[in-house]
């Protein structure tokens, strides 16, 4: 009886046994097969479709670029100066009319701003008696000339007579040229009221004058700013190690933070001539058009020396790199969900950005963000 209840408990044993080890095979297959499907290569990726790894991805097609001199420079978007005119009153006085605002789009000759002026009145009131005080003298020299030729009167009347309407001609265009100066337009300007005129066609970019304000000549800021916003320029602050490398005429490119991935061409027009010697630095003037007015000026940006237009190069991220060892890498997408580990050779690296020589195409979808956990997840299924 005992060797038979032995014999049963064996059995049973080696039931169970056998009863494990076939559940722990049907359970581990699964996850081999799984490990297989995700790296059918050593460097490709695959994840199916709403995989929460894709989620903290961000893939972006690659573009090419000039190949750069240098790294990124600081630069200053501003007014381009040739095109640009600081209105100020001339003379001192109230504003009683305020036509312009900012933004408005003026032509040259059109009114700004009126202003009541005692200083203008009194310039007008002595332009009016200079050319009264002339014209008498005039009819006195006339008159001297007349007995003199019948030699009533000595040459030295004559000739006093003569030096008297010279100098009542003298200030009587002294006067007149005061009150063409006060207007842009070389006319004679309105005793009651002080017109403040355009002197140039353009956008008013900033005004400083109120209602009823009171203006001198002597005022800092200028009342108005008027500037073509289609053309701008670039200041940059260039280390004199660069100095060998620009010239007028060079391309560069400007980039700003309001349009990241977006740049601006622009040309070099005048390098100084000067370094500062606090900095360091010499400043380059660059142009730029700006047709559409989206750069604005004293914005802050980045201008970047091309070496040549010819001369392009896939341009990526620093995020989308992955290096080991002396080599880089970058995962490309090859399908939705697939993604594949390609080795790149860098021609320029800077802060931002990094310029690849071989290994990517123009139009290749590349992971900007997220590379680093895709590269973790391949090693991890190696």
């Amino acid at each position: 009886m005992f060797r038979i209840t032995l014999g049963v408990l064996t059995s049973s044993i080696l039931l169970l046994a056998l009863a494990v080890l076939v559940s722990g095979s049907f359970i581990s297959a699964p996850k081999a097969e799984t490990r297989t499907e995700r790296r059918a290569d050593a460097n490709v990726l695959r994840y199916p479709s709403g995989a929460p790894q894709l989620s903290a991805l961000k893939i972006a097609p690659a573009a090419e670029f000039p190949v750069p001199l240098a790294e990124p420079l600081n630069g200053r978007v501003t007014y381009n100066e040739n095109f640009t005119a600081r209105v100020s009153s001339p003379i001192a006085g109230r504003i009683v009319v305020l036509r312009a605002q900012a933004g408005d789009t003026v032509k040259a000759g059109d009114l700004l701003a009126a202003l009541n002026s005692p200083d203008l009145a009194q310039a007008v009131a002595d332009l009016r008696k200079a050319e009264a005080d002339e014209a008498r003298k005039k009819l006195a020299f006339d008159r001297a000339m007349t007995l003199y030729q019948g030699e009533v009167i000595a040459r030295k009347d004559l000739e006093s007579a003569e030096a008297d309407y010279a100098q009542a001609k003298a200030e009587t265009q002294r006067a007149a040229l005061r009150l063409r100066n006060l207007d842009p337009r070389g006319g004679v300007p309105d005793a009651d009221r002080y017109l403040l005129r355009a002197p140039i066609s353009g956008v008013v970019a900033d005004r400083k004058a109120n209602p009823a304000m009171e203006v001198r000549p002597d005022t800092p800021d200028p009342l108005f700013v008027i500037t073509d916003p289609a053309r701008l320029w670039v200041l940059i602050d260039l280390p004199e190690r660069y100095l060998s490398k620009v010239g007028p005429g060079q391309r560069v490119l400007v980039e700003v933070d309001a349009y990241p991935g977006e740049g601006f061409p622009a040309k070099i027009e005048r390098v100084g001539e000067v370094v500062d010697p606090a900095t360091r630095r010499v400043q380059v003037r660059c142009a730029i058009a700006n047709p559409q007015r989206r750069l604005k000026p004293e914005m802050y940006a980045r201008v970047t020396l091309l070496a040549d237009e010819s001369r392009k190069a896939i341009r990526v991220p620093n995020t989308a790199l992955v290096t080991e060892g002396l080599y880089s890498y970058v995962f490309v997408e090859k399908t939705p969900g697939e993604f594949v580990r390609s080795r790149v050779a860098l021609a320029v690296q800077d802060r931002d950005y990094s310029y690849v020589a071989s290994g990517l195409a123009a139009g290749d979808r590349i992971v900007v963000a997220g590379s680093l956990l895709l590269n973790s997840e391949l090693e991890s299924a190696q």
